[in-house]
């Protein structure tokens, strides 16, 4: 079965581990947005770069026979998440997303959840604060005007700096991130209050933890409304799914 991967997240990577036993019976193509300058590449076919919008993937599904597509990205990168429902449905072929579940308060956190990167800036208000940015390198220009804040951004590439606000310092870091390490960061560096998305998973939500421990404030921007499609919240699952089509 010829089948598509688009990925890059941690359940992705979980699915190239498993898809990579599984050579005899799946002959597999694994797409990276090229997001990521030094990616982990699975030992499997890979492409690297857009498809030129809906048109594109459709063409490309239909040029390699494509037979399933898995959309295992990032719960933010919802332009390809609706391209591919819509290539997909264009083609016949079949689809699912792999969807880690968001993250959710409990006792003691202090969060203030806001639609977008702009309510994300407009929350921070006008007092001056030190910020822990964990947004990524792409979101940062509502930041530009948010008042006198004092700005750490964390990411695992350095952005293009005409992108960052006035003053930032950068940390390049890639998780999993551990509570304790990120208590020390957060102690270390004075922070206020921290900015993220709700990506879900476990690889950094030590940082949620240690800001629970420490009372401060957490700004969650919420993932933006996606088409829908069948999804599964694991590699385990997706792998169940696509046994049961080659059956």
């Amino acid at each position: 079965m010829r089948v598509l991967v688009l990925g890059g997240t941690t359940e992705a990577r979980q699915l190239y581990a498993a898809l990579e036993q599984c050579v005899d019976r799946f002959k597999v193509t694994v797409s990276l947005a090229g997001a990521t300058r030094a990616p982990v590449l699975p030992r499997l076919d890979v492409r690297i770069g857009g498809f030129g919008g809906v048109d594109g993937l459709h063409a490309w599904l239909v040029a390699h026979h494509v037979e399933a597509v898995i959309d295992a990205t990032h719960p933010f990168a919802v332009q390809m998440s609706n391209h591919a429902v819509a290539a997909c449905a264009q083609a016949h072929v079949k689809l699912l997303r792999v969807q880690r579940p968001g993250w959710t308060p409990v006792a003691g956190d202090r969060w203030t959840r806001v639609r977008d990167m702009q309510a994300a800036a407009d929350a921070l208000g006008s007092t001056p604060r030190r910020v822990l940015l964990t947004v990524g390198r792409k979101d940062l220009l509502p930041f530009h005007h948010a008042g006198p804040h004092d700005w750490l951004l964390r990411c695992v590439d350095a952005p293009d700096p005409t992108l960052l606000p006035a003053g930032t310092r950068l940390l390049l870091a890639r998780g999993p991130f551990d509570e304790a390490g990120e208590e020390a960061l957060l102690r270390r560096e004075r922070i206020d209050v921290i900015v993220t998305k709700n990506s879900g998973g476990t690889a950094t939500q030590a940082k949620l933890a240690a800001a629970r421990r420490l009372g401060l404030g957490v700004i969650m921007v919420e993932r933006p409304p996606v088409a829908q499609a069948k999804t599964v919240a694991d590699a385990t699952a997706a792998m169940m799914w696509l046994e049961s089509l080659s059956e």
